[in-house]
């Protein structure tokens, strides 16, 4: 593997959930100690699961990995370490300041920013504090920390003093309040991670165009903030060997290729490894030995009964959905894991039944609108161009609350509108537009905003300082759709997730922010089942067994309503291929 080729002192593994970085990480971390290297494994994943990798209770505090000669691990919690830094930041004001701005400032240090950066507070001693580590040779990391929450750590100029002064009531800029006594700290970690000498980044993906277009987009924002010394592993690709055994193995085969071919162009220059879709769990040091290697896998080929799985289609779901004749139907959840198509079909099958549809996306491939434009005579597509709408927005208040600033609490102002959020609020109030239609019609929404961003437009009332910051007075009358989206008469919101333990996890943990914003959703969709699919191929048959347990979690736990949808042999392109996401023939 090229990325284990005389590694830097720091490895960091990155990649969206699913892609299989704590594997590889969990890997990497037993290949270097089993040759005589002290290592230490840190995670810093909200959805962790290295101890259950190792079969051990890790946790917040450096333990040894008894099974490895060597390799110790410890479990950073991003949510106990953003409650014990928002704890720091708010205790005290509690009692001086009015309850009421408490809870607007625990609500503006609720999200994603916060726990990025309190995560990074977490580690950052273990970049600059030598006594900490002198006992390991390599410091592994699961979980990069993002360019925004590096850039967010750049910000130039004394932006403690912009805050203090009451300037700075921007979406990202609450969350680095607490930070002005570890700047020089958190300097010199910087300095660290752009040093190709000690540490290496590995971008980790999966062979499919989603992925590996978003891959794309992490290394160039993180070259452009000096992450240079990248690395590219393409995890779980499928076997040229299980195409001969199976029409969907030869499917799924063909697919993966045609993206690797398609790689873009930024990421070819990389250096690249890949790694085998394994047919087990990566659970225990036996299966992790495994992982990287490109041994055969040896399995029994003889017919075995089918998989059984008696789960609910899609159709079953949109049956109830359809009985109101209109409404809001929101799909949510991780990136890949399939919700734009997921909306295109449910849209298309409403529009079937002869309901008007309006479906509205903020999905990239313009190729999917210009199939649906003649899908059904019901059907209406509109897509949101989250650039175009997040410059409109950032144009607005920069020419508005911009206009009142000093240069530098301007030049702090445009650092914080590149943040995530801003994008979330734009196109949030893009789609709020569209929203009124629900009245009417069917109004099927894609790529919605997150339970943090829909937790900051509501309680806080920071929705109505948004539209203050963009609007005149003469818009202020416009209202939040919270209380539509809180109604499930009037809105069901669908999670999507895929059956695999960190996807779910995933899921589950976005279903508890939404409850916090008030939104409980109506039911989930289990996307791309292998089980469901019935494969032929032994290793897909594995992969199919190993789902059943993931899919038990969802019914068991989580779902209130659920559905599951097969893997298809084609890619669900187009409107006759979307109708058989749900309806399913084999």
């Amino acid at each position: 593997m090229k990325f284990l080729d005389q590694p830097p002192r720091f490895l960091f593994f990155t990649g969206k959930g699913g892609v299989g970085k704590t594997s590889i990480a969990c890997a990497t971390a037993i290949h270097l100690a089993e040759a005589s290297k002290r290592v230490l494994l840190v995670s810093t994943d909200p959805a962790s699961n290295v101890g259950q990798v190792f079969g051990v209770s890790i946790g917040n505090q450096i333990t040894a990995i008894a099974a490895v000669l060597g390799l110790s691990a410890l479990e950073i919690d991003p949510q106990a370490a953003a409650q014990n830094y928002r704890d720091r930041i708010i205790g005290p004001v509690r009692g001086v300041l009015p309850e009421t701005v408490v809870k607007e400032i625990e609500e503006q240090l609720s999200g994603a920013c916060t726990t990025e950066i309190a995560a990074f507070d977490e580690f950052t001693a273990l970049l600059t504090d030598a006594t900490l580590t002198t006992d390991f040779d390599h410091i592994i990391f699961d979980t990069a920390p993002t360019g925004h929450t590096i850039r967010l750590l750049q910000l130039p100029g004394a932006w403690s003093g912009f805050l203090e002064d009451g300037k700075g009531d921007a979406s990202c800029l609450g969350p680095l309040a607490g930070l002005e006594k570890q700047r020089t700290q958190y300097k010199a970690a910087i300095g660290a991670l752009a040093d190709p000498e000690r540490t290496r980044l590995v971008l980790v993906a999966r062979p499919q165009q989603t992925t590996l277009r978003e891959v794309a987009r992490t290394h160039e924002e993180l070259t452009t903030i000096g992450m240079k010394q990248q690395y590219l592993v393409i995890n779980g690709v499928l076997p040229r060997s299980e195409a001969d055994q199976d029409a969907l193995a030869a499917a799924i085969f063909a697919r993966e290729q045609a993206a690797l071919s398609a790689t873009p162009a930024v990421l070819k220059a990389l250096p690249c490894d890949q790694v085998t879709l394994k047919p087990f769990n990566l659970v225990g040091i036996d299966a992790l030995h495994q992982l990287l290697t490109d041994t055969p896998q040896q399995l029994a080929c003889q017919e075995k009964p089918p998989i059984m799985l008696n789960a609910p289609s899609l159709a079953i779901l949109i049956d109830d959905i359809a009985a109101d004749g209109h409404g809001l139907v929101m799909l949510m959840g991780k990136g890949g894991v399939g919700k734009t198509t997921l909306a295109a079909a449910i849209a298309v099958e409403l529009a079937d039944r002869g309901l008007p549809v309006h479906l509205t996306t903020s999905d990239p491939a313009a190729h999917l609108s210009e199939t649906l434009n003649d899908a059904a005579d019901n059907l209406s597509l509109s897509r949101i161009d989250p650039r175009v709408e997040t410059e409109r927005y950032r144009q607005h208040v920069l020419d508005t609350k911009g206009a009142k600033l000093d240069a530098q609490g301007r030049a702090l102002l445009e650092e914080d509108l590149r943040s995530p959020c801003t994008e979330e609020i734009a196109v949030f109030q893009a789609f709020s537009r569209i929203i009124r239609e629900a009245g009417k019609k069917f109004v099927v929404m894609d790529t919605a905003p997150t339970g943090h961003t829909l937790l900051l437009l509501d309680a806080t009332g920071a929705y109505h300082r948004e539209i203050t910051r963009q609007m005149d007075d003469k818009v202020l009358r416009f209202s939040t759709p919270m209380m539509q989206l809180q109604n499930p008469k009037q809105t069901k919101v669908l999670l999507v997730t895929l059956a695999e333990t960190t996807p779910v996890l995933e899921a589950a943990n976005l279903q508890e922010d939404l409850r916090r914003a008030g939104i409980e959703p109506w039911g989930w969709i289990i996307n791309n089942s292998m089980a469901a699919a019935q494969p032929r191929s032994p290793l897909l048959r594995q992969r199919a067994q190993n789902e059943l347990g993931e899919i038990d979690v969802v019914i068991n736990r989580h779902a209130t309503r659920y559905a599951v949808v097969p893997l298809l042999k084609e890619e669900p392109i187009g409107a006759q291929r979307l109708r058989s996401l749900i309806h399913p023939k084999f």
